[in-house]
């Protein structure tokens, strides 16, 4: 992809990105490393970090367009695998259910449309 940007001027973005995105894992580090315990005020909201980088992670994934439309296998697919997970918290079976229906929708299904 083309831009018209100076190459020395996105270098220096890069670099810039970079930096503070160390200095913010290093800030966490740093502060608790002082720290005997980490206040409950600060651990409860931190408990919902995972899920949250998960959900920015696989979300896109599901709602994108593709050129036919709304990839409609895809939310099936994910719409059962996280039933799956809510109701067993196995992440094999929420593996093995989200690949075999993804695998069923794709290629017994959507094909015989």
């Amino acid at each position: 992809m083309a831009t018209s940007y100076a190459d020395p001027l996105v270098w220096g973005v890069i670099l810039v990105i970079g930096v503070l995105t160390f200095a913010i894992r290093l800030s966490f580090i740093g502060l608790f490393g002082y720290l005997d315990e980490i206040p409950p005020r600060l651990e409860r909201p931190l408990r919902y970090v995972p899920a949250a980088v998960l959900a920015a992670l696989v979300l896109p994934a599901f709602v994108t367009l593709e050129a036919s439309g709304l990839a409609a296998d895809k939310l099936v697919a994910g719409g059962l695998a996280a039933l799956v997970a809510w109701r067993t918290e196995n992440v094999f079976a929420t593996m093995a259910a989200g690949m075999g229906t993804l695998w069923l929708v794709r290629f017994l299904v959507l094909p015989a449309l």
